[in-house]
């Protein structure tokens, strides 16, 4: 099967935790790392895009869901961070055992578990092929995993910033409550932060806009037809 054209190469993939959960999001489940790194497995076989991708930890602990109790927050983000590499090695488990090489970085120094995340090794790691996963956030609590996505898409210099959502894009009320919700095929980032559209954090928001990263928004169980967004073709929605 011949290779799909592609005008986005290098693309960095932002999946929630709740992705590697059970039927609700909530835990650890191992059909779910095996399905992902399927779909994932199929992707580098159509397109052959280098593919990084950066995990939540929300399935496992969402620091920013702590409640109303006395508790750290640096420590319950730090907590949240370590969930992220659970999942990492999880789909990186599942990824190699199906044939896919992948290496988690974790932005968190733990060498008998992971490598740390190192630039240079990083794009060491896209020249033979492997597959990235980049876990433990920016390694700093008050910060998000989609800040932790837009930070090493510009020091990985990637073409294109994928995030996965449980709707078709971005649309312009809660599409969940409202019918009459409209979803934008394209938007301009400008566009973006006057309807307060929340896309990403501000920080990861701000990160992007800055430096010309795109953003697509898409439905995580339309993920086999992502190689529509490498090629240029509509998907989703776009963030530019």
């Amino acid at each position: 099967m011949a290779k799909i054209k592609l005008k986005y190469k290098r693309v960095v993939l932002k999946l929630t935790g709740e992705t590697f959960g059970k039927e609700n999001g909530k835990g650890v489940s191992i059909t779910s790392y095996v399905n992902i790194a399927k779909k994932i497995a199929k992707i580098k076989k159509d397109s052959d895009i280098e593919l990084a991708i950066v995990v939540g930890g929300g399935n496992i602990f969402r620091g920013r869901e702590n409640g109303e109790e006395n508790f750290s927050k640096a420590i319950a983000d730090n907590m949240g961070m370590l969930g992220t590499i659970i999942n990492g090695l999880g789909l990186q488990e599942a990824l190699e055992d199906i044939g896919v090489p992948a290496r988690t970085m974790t932005a968190i120094k733990m060498d008998a578990v992971a490598e740390q995340f190192i630039l240079k090794r990083a794009l060491r790691h896209f020249q033979k092929g492997r597959v990235l996963i980049f876990a433990g956030g920016t390694g700093n609590p008050f910060f998000t995993t989609d800040s932790a996505a837009a930070l090493r898409a510009c020091e990985i210099n990637a073409d294109l910033i994928v995030k996965a959502t449980n709707v078709d894009g971005v649309y312009d009320k809660d599409p969940h409550t409202n019918k009459d919700a409209k979803l934008y095929k394209k938007i301009s980032y400008r566009e973006a932060l006057e309807k307060d559209l929340n896309i990403m954090d501000g920080t990861a928001f701000a990160l992007c806009s800055d430096q010309h990263k795109p953003i697509i928004v898409f439905n995580i169980d339309k993920i086999g037809d992502i190689s529509k967004a490498f090629k240029g073709e509509q998907f989703g929605t776009l963030v530019c």
